[in-house]
């Protein structure tokens, strides 16, 4: 049986909670139902099952949210899994407006949580891209022909984190801008933090 006791950083996340409140914690009662234990991670209340991350509670503007990392994976038997965006690869989220939406669907988050622990007990993974199968823009092979160390510090980044730059040097349309992008990071991947790395 896994430790459940209350994290009192999670308390003390759900004091400050100006907006979901409610809504956190009706989650927070429903997901530690689930013999998770509760930490707290990326500023948010995360759920494990044998130190393996297996459900986190989120809030945004909209809507709050219980996010899955291995989301992708779970069956998805009532059409709840949302992707944040199309880069997203394995987190899902399953999003919520109001305390009633969460009471109304409590068995069915519960079985979408179990899933989630038989996922992560079965060592399941998420198929993720990798990093060479994107391309990497011009701009930043001609930084790299500059700056050996930089690609192999790039390199040396995790594939989540090459992702994430690759995939913001690309979308700027014009090449001045990627340019400027690259320049903008360069520090950072130097010192091996990713894009959102304080």
């Amino acid at each position: 049986m896994t430790n459940n006791k209350l994290n009192p950083k999670v308390d003390e996340f759900l004091d400050k909670a100006k907006k979901w409140m409610e809504e956190y914690k009706t989650l927070r009662k429903i997901v530690l139902d689930c013999e998770l234990t509760e930490e707290f991670k990326w500023m948010n209340p995360c759920y494990t099952f044998e130190k393996k991350n297996i459900v986190l509670i989120h809030g945004f503007k909209e809507y709050c949210a219980l996010l899955f990392p291995k989301g992708a994976l779970l069956q998805d038997s009532h059409g709840l899994l949302i992707q944040q965006t199309e880069n997203v690869q394995g987190a899902r989220q399953i999003r919520f407006t109001n305390v009633q939406e969460i009471v109304e669907k409590e068995a069915i988050l519960k079985a979408y949580i179990y899933e989630a622990i038989e996922v992560e007990k079965a060592g399941l993974k998420v198929k993720a891209k990798k990093p060479e199968e994107l391309i990497i823009p011009e701009e930043l092979q001609h930084k790299f022909d500059e700056i050996p160390a930089l690609k192999t510090a790039f390199e040396a980044l995790t594939p989540g984190r090459q992702r994430a730059y690759i995939l913001y040097f690309s979308k700027a349309k014009q090449s001045k801008t990627r340019e400027s992008r690259i320049e903008k990071y360069t520090e950072n991947i130097l010192n091996g933090k990713g894009l959102n790395d304080e």
